[in-house]
């Protein structure tokens, strides 16, 4: 039997059971966003955006990911795509813009928590912070793969910034 979209997402489930995203959702939904961004570029990067934050942020190890069946191609993905608290941001970022599918999955988690009802909840000046952090690493990514590839996760994961992008564009 080999491993399902489905069973991607019971164990994501499972892995950020009881975890809850910066306003206080269940972090599951954020997973679950991006891969919905990802998911016409095929189930891997589905899987991974179920997965891409497993490693960074539950017990769960590359070894327990494969172990629970998860393909290896996948697992390597998510180990992309992992942040390492050593390594500035913007700099993994650039490293992830790199790699197509990661810069995809990037892309559709960046999207995501640049929701502005999402971002609407948290204190002024950590959403204020988070924009800067998040428009910085959108400049980087969406010159990483083909414009078309970023409008059709965007626009299934947070529209609104494509036509911020047209309005800064209008600004300059």
């Amino acid at each position: 039997m080999s491993f399902t979209l489905a069973d991607a997402d019971a164990l994501a489930e499972r892995a950020h059971r009881g975890q809850t995203d910066k306003i206080g959702e269940p972090y599951v939904a954020h997973v679950r966003a991006v891969a919905h961004g990802v998911a016409p570029f095929g189930t891997g990067l589905a899987m991974a955006g179920l997965l891409h934050d497993t490693l960074e942020d539950t017990d769960l190890t590359a070894d327990d990911l494969l172990a629970a069946g998860v393909p290896s191609a996948v697992v390597a993905l998510v180990e992309r795509l992992t942040h390492d608290p050593a390594v500035p941001y913007e700099e993994m970022v650039r490293r992830v813009a790199g790699d197509y599918a990661a810069a995809l999955v990037k892309i559709a988690d960046n999207a995501h928590n640049a929701l502005a009802e999402r971002a609407g909840l948290l204190p002024r000046e950590r959403r204020e912070q988070l924009a800067a952090k998040y428009g910085r690493a959108r400049e980087i990514l969406w010159h990483a793969v083909p414009r078309a590839d970023v409008e059709a996760v965007v626009r299934r994961v947070n529209p609104a910034l494509l036509g911020e992008e047209a309005g800064d564009a209008a600004a300059r």
